[in-house]
């Protein structure tokens, strides 16, 4: 009798002991635990710690409640201003009620990542290249809007969605940098023609303090041979005043002016000899002609002649022809 009264109690504690241990579960701190007793939902979601539940009726699927970072993987879209990119990003996400993420959609974790490719393909194709490259912040502030709407109905809160890297074709990457190149010479050139419009200004303004004092120029160029000679150089290179060029320069110029000033009054001399000489000539050649047509002046005809007769020579008779 004692011996059937241990072995029903050692049966009774194996049976416990299987009981207890099919029925025993740990929640983690970071899990919750959803029970679904013959198929529907238990009211209370199983909170972390020890908890028991009924074998064989009971089914307890434990939910991960940290935040899960997800890639997503590179999304190839044409943008607004018609170029070709291939973006990828990444999302945050948590799951926040642990019965909706169980009952409410399959695998929130795939349903996630596709909602997250397609809100990415239409981000891109709503923007500009010049957002994507450099106002990145309001696009993962559009894309994390798009994808915590329908997230919030299957438990899951999406805390943020970054953009990791923007590709962008070869050609596109060479004309970007012969802009960027262009701009930044431009740059340069506006800064050193500034600087050079600042130096000229200056060195206007210590020419004319210079022009009043013209021994300045002179204790300028000492100051620049002493500076020229403190690099113990073998070669002394003394600058030439500038002032000496153009007085050799003005010397030339008059020196010509009134080469050529000589020159023009020697030919206008010669010119007037000439033009006397040759009225000379001409009065020459005028008194002789008047000579010739005083000597060939023609003799007075026959009726001038005859009116030039006495009176009584005009009543005679003329002359018979002799032939």
């Amino acid at each position: 009798m004692v011996e059937e009264l241990v072995t029903a109690g050692v049966g009774l504690a194996c049976a416990g002991a299987v009981y207890l241990m099919a029925a025993a579960r740990v929640v983690k701190q970071y899990e919750r635990g959803v029970v679904l007793r013959l198929g529907r939902l238990a009211s209370a979601v199983r909170q972390p710690g020890f908890t028991m539940i009924v074998p064989v009726v009971d089914r307890m699927r434990k939910v991960n409640m940290q935040i899960v970072t997800m890639p997503v993987p590179a999304q190839e879209g044409i943008t607004r201003d018609n170029v070709t990119v291939r973006v990828d990003a990444v999302v945050y996400f948590k799951v926040v009620d642990a019965a909706d993420a169980v009952i409410r959609v399959e695998d929130y974790r795939f349903a996630v990542s596709q909602m997250a490719q397609t809100s990415l393909r239409s981000i891109i194709g709503k923007s500009e290249l010049d957002d994507l490259l450099s106002n990145r912040e309001k696009l993962n502030q559009g894309l994390e809007l798009m994808m915590d709407s329908p997230a919030i109905g299957w438990g899951v809160s999406v805390d943020r969605v970054e953009i990791k890297d923007v590709s962008l074709p070869e050609t596109m990457k060479r004309s970007m940098a012969r802009q960027a190149e262009a701009t930044r010479d431009r740059r340069a050139r506006v800064i050193n023609a500034d600087a050079e419009l600042q130096a000229s200004k200056k060195l206007a303004e210590a020419a004319q303090a210079m022009s009043g004092q013209p021994a300045a120029l002179q204790l300028r160029l000492l100051q620049t041979v002493v500076a020229v000679a403190a690099e113990k150089n073998s070669t002394l290179v003394l600058p030439f005043p500038v002032e000496l060029l153009r007085f050799l320069e003005r010397s030339g110029i008059q020196a010509q002016a009134e080469t050529a000033k000589v020159e023009a009054e020697r030919e206008r001399k010669v010119e007037a000899e000439r033009e006397r000489a040759h009225g000379a000539e001409v009065a020459e050649v005028g008194e002789v002609g008047e000579v010739a047509r005083v000597g060939e002046a023609s003799p007075p005809d026959a009726a001038a002649t005859a009116s030039e007769l006495p009176p009584e020579l005009e009543d005679l008779p003329e002359a018979e022809n002799l032939a």
